[in-house]
């Protein structure tokens, strides 16, 4: 499944020089994968208030195109690149109108928190299908 998450450049998320500072590109990120989460049906909040399941970062990259500026109208498509066991990488491809200004991901784990030490569970089937339509699974 793919999402787009919406979004403005506000004036803070600039530097001096009126360009989007990169780290907002990495906050974005993990604002697209929580609105990804929440599109396919598990809200972040839901996960960690019911069942005690987050997905913490381990890994991200981005690339930077094109500057961002003030104001600039952006949308972040957002999808399941690779589906391992217990760890997912989610692909982001910023866009501003017909131009892509950026392209990333993030891995993160389906992990448990239930017990004193977060651990790295199995991705439940039943999220792995609303994530499988476009990827296809990878073992490991």
């Amino acid at each position: 499944m793919k999402t787009e998450f919406h979004f403005q450049v506000r004036w803070g998320d600039t530097d001096a020089a009126g360009i989007v500072y990169y780290p907002n590109f990495y906050k974005w990120m993990d604002d697209a994968t929580h609105a990804y989460l929440a599109a396919i049906g598990y809200p972040s909040s839901e996960l960690f208030e019911k069942q005690k399941i987050g997905v913490p970062l381990l890994e991200a990259n981005c690339i930077f195109k094109r500057p961002l500026l003030f104001e600039d109208q952006v949308v972040v498509k957002s999808y399941v690149e690779e589906l391992h066991n217990k760890v997912f990488k989610i692909k982001h491809v910023f866009v501003r109108g017909d131009q892509v200004v950026a392209e990333g991901y993030g891995v993160r784990a389906w992990t448990s928190f239930k017990e004193e030490k977060p651990k790295a569970q199995p991705i439940p089937d039943y999220i792995r299908e609303k994530m499988l339509p476009q990827v296809e699974a990878v073992e490991g």
